[in-house]
């Protein structure tokens, strides 16, 4: 398939008053078209920083991003204002992404407006129609405001100003985590519906790994600010190696009578400004030797298709895990 994103080495340092904050830190993968990636990890680990520094709305600090072969990064911010035609964002909270001052027509004509100036207000409106129709939101609420929707149908609403102008790629961050579950699902399948009938490509950066699985091809674990392990989603679910993935899987909630065991990480959190060398999930980790601490562990392959920055990934294999894959 033909890749359409390769992120190469890629550096968000930022400038804090105890030092350098890595935010990202030498991150790499590439992504096909019309295929999706799941970003996850927990709060703090730089998913949202990866999605916003691969847009440029954040300066990398170093490294490159390759969009359908440019590489975007030596851009100049007219250029980079040309290429947002093809790469798009969704927020995670729509009401504070969306302005309350215009109406939701409005709110999805504007980048119509910017990218098609030349666009006459009868096709403008026609456009907006159809995207409306497209995401699921009534003609009726037309000349509605943010305010006067629930959280889904305010969603909707920014997932159709995000695709007035038919982009290429998508960046999807937590898109549905301020939402009810019953709303959660109802978005996630528009997505997804979308991705097919549009030819998308998503990054999907999310905390929940429930929602990455239903929506994502491929799946990339971080842990404060790296690539700890990144895998087809089927090899992701059914054999994780990191220590780290195994504990975000066992905190997923299960139906199962018996369950399984549930990993519980131990120890403090490694301080991602000034990091000292070495593999920063170590002091967490019950497999961890003092090799782990000593040097930087890459992400390298340890099977086709299946990446991983682990040197004790023998022994994690061999431990006992039980993934209760929900329905």
């Amino acid at each position: 398939m033909e890749t359409l994103l390769e992120v190469r080495n890629l550096n968000k340092f930022f400038k804090v008053a105890a030092g350098e904050l890595r935010a990202l830190d030498n991150v790499s993968f590439k992504i096909n078209k019309g295929e999706t990636l799941g970003i996850v990890g927990e709060s703090g680990c730089g998913k949202s920083t990866l999605g916003r520094v691969i847009l440029r709305l954040h300066e990398p600090t170093s490294g490159r991003v390759l969009f359908d072969g440019m590489d975007i990064t030596s851009f100049s911010p007219e250029e980079m204002r040309q290429m947002r035609r093809h790469m798009q964002i969704v927020f995670q909270d729509p009401y504070a992404s969306l302005n309350p001052r215009m109406t939701i027509s409005q709110s999805i004509e504007e980048p119509l407006r910017v990218f098609f100036p030349q666009m006459r207000e009868a096709d403008r409106r026609k456009r907006i129609a159809e995207l409306m129709e497209l995401v699921g939101l009534s003609a009726r609420t037309y000349n509605a405001y943010p305010h006067e929707f629930d959280g889904g149908r305010r969603q909707r609403v920014a997932i159709a100003r995000t695709l007035a102008v038919n982009p290429k790629f998508v960046v999807c961050d937590e898109p549905v985590s301020s939402l009810d579950v019953s709303v959660q699902a109802q978005i996630l399948n528009l997505m997804v519906e979308l991705r097919k009938r549009m030819n998308l490509t998503y990054i999907f950066i999310s905390h929940d790994l429930s929602v990455v699985k239903h929506i994502s091809d491929y799946v990339g674990v971080m842990y404060l600010g790296r690539m700890v392990e990144f895998a087809p989603k089927s090899e992701i679910f059914k054999n994780p190696l990191h220590p780290y993935t195994r504990a975000l899987l066992s905190a997923i909630p299960s139906t199962e009578a018996n369950g399984r065991e549930r990993l519980i990480l131990e120890g403090e959190i490694t301080s991602p400004i000034n990091p000292k060398p070495g593999c920063r999930f170590a002091p967490r980790c019950p497999y961890a030797r003092e090799i782990c601490a000593e040097k930087n562990i890459p992400l390298l392959e340890h099977s086709p298709s299946h990446q991983l920055a682990c040197v004790r990934s023998d022994e994690t294999i061999g431990a006992p895990f039980a993934y209760n894959a929900p329905a």
